[in-house]
């Protein structure tokens, strides 16, 4: 799940733990707490790509950290109500979810977390939505915290 050692490259690989298996896990259930720790609140923004990669189309959608808890929130509770065959929740995300690319430079970090790959849902739908999101992170007090992204980036293949 982790493609960093963590041994030769613990930065990457705190960044990934927290990226993809924390916030799986805590999507999984709806535990915001589990992962808010992770946010930089006094910085943080997220803007929407809307699936286009037209910066025009591009808008800040979470101006704070409470804006995008909600949307996380509810995004999770929808998500829950999807039943995937043969994987639970928490499953079907680490399968879906991909971070490979991870650029460091001093104290800030950009990290490419990726979303593909095609799930049977019970009622025979077939999840398929390919999107990628780039995550802003600054390292403050020995920690990295998410300071922002640029979510719902057209995936390319």
């Amino acid at each position: 799940m982790n493609p960093f050692d963590r041994r030769i490259d613990p930065v990457r690989h705190d960044i990934c733990r927290r990226l993809v298996e924390a916030d799986c896990e805590a999507f999984a259930v709806g535990n915001w707490q589990a992962i808010e720790c992770d946010f930089d609140a006094e910085a943080f923004e997220g803007i929407r790509c809307f699936h286009s990669a037209n910066p025009d189309d591009w808008r800040i959608a979470f101006p704070n950290l409470a804006s995008y808890r909600d949307s996380w929130l509810a995004a999770s509770t929808e998500f829950r109500k999807k039943q995937f065959i043969g994987l639970s929740h928490r499953e079907a995300l680490i399968a879906r979810t991909h971070l490979r690319d991870i650029e460091v430079a001093g104290d800030r970090a950009l990290a490419h977390k990726k979303f593909s790959g095609e799930l049977k849902l019970a009622d025979g739908s077939v999840l398929t939505e390919t999107r990628q999101t780039l995550f802003r992170l600054r390292r403050r007090d020995g920690h990295w915290k998410i300071v922002g992204f640029l979510g719902q980036l057209p995936l390319e293949r």
